[in-house]
């Protein structure tokens, strides 16, 4: 199945290039001049309904979106919808990570708690009236400092307990297994499964 990902994002397209696996070809929206829609949704899912319906429409393709971000407690779920965006700029991760720390500075580890959340979105043309929805949530926690020199966006300041290490320690199988976005596509890839 070819699909257009939501998305110009590279870190995104590799992640779920390697997680969908077999039987899919997926294609940034970038490589046929698709810009990004602004999300005005108020949650993830709508979010990645608005970005997957502008994609299909614009394409002509089936599209895949995914809106995910990082929900910390001592923040009140912030950045949340905003992670992206957090420091001002679009993408930009080292100024997002940097006011993360910022806002967190002198708070104790045992209220750093956080998660990594990711809705995808499938939709089989841009007026699906049935999408497919599937979510992850990858808990942990936020770091005082960098750590690692994998991944993407906030990886370098997200502890993951159950591997003791940050998400930018992880080598990509496991990652990619065990984040919130491998969790949401596996669960994504059940529901393409014929019943």
């Amino acid at each position: 199945m070819k699909l257009v990902l939501a998305s110009g994002n590279a870190g995104k397209l590799a992640e779920l290039r390697a997680l969908l696996g077999d039987g899919f070809t997926l294609h940034a929206q970038s490589e046929f001049g698709i810009a990004d829609i602004d999300e005005t949704g108020l949650s993830f899912v709508e979010n990645a309904l608005l970005k997957a319906r502008h994609a299909a429409r614009a394409s002509g393709l089936p599209a895949l979106a995914d809106d995910s971000g990082l929900c910390v407690d001592a923040l009140h779920g912030g950045p949340g919808l905003y992670s992206a965006r957090y420091a001002g700029t679009h993408g930009d991760s080292n100024a997002n990570i940097e006011k993360l720390l910022g806002a967190l500075a002198g708070v104790e580890d045992s209220r750093r708690s956080a998660r990594f959340v990711c809705v995808l979105a499938l939709l089989q043309h841009a007026d699906d009236p049935l999408p497919l929805l599937a979510q992850g949530v990858w808990e942990g926690r936020i770091l005082h400092a960098r750590q690692g020199s994998n991944g993407f966006g906030y990886d370098p300041v997200f502890f993951s307990p159950a591997h003791g290490c940050s998400a930018a320690d992880l080598p990509a199988e496991i990652k990619h297994r065990d984040s919130h976005r491998g969790m949401a596509l596996i669960q994504l890839r059940n529901l393409l499964q014929p019943c």
